[in-house]
């Protein structure tokens, strides 16, 4: 069976079509603000910050926990 002409012009088409959206330029990002960008960063850190010691004081929960089903003793320097 062959293919008609047509049918061949048009997906060549298509594709080129479709290559000059894949290969068009976006716009260039707006300028950053170093004020908001510095906030930003320091918010960011004040919540890792915090992430951390939830995190330690659920370790630290944990450790007890274990410590007392086997018997050992609970760990110092409890918060």
């Amino acid at each position: 069976m062959k293919t008609p002409k047509g049918a061949i012009t048009v997906t060549a088409a298509l594709m080129l079509g479709m290559f000059g959206v894949a290969s068009a330029k976006l716009p260039a990002p707006p300028p950053v603000d170093p004020a908001a960008a510095e906030a930003a960063k320091k918010k960011a850190a004040e919540a890792a910050k915090k992430e951390a010691d939830l995190l330690a004081k659920a370790q630290d929960r944990v450790a007890d926990r274990y410590k007392k089903q086997k018997g050992g003793a609970p760990a110092a320097g409890k918060k």
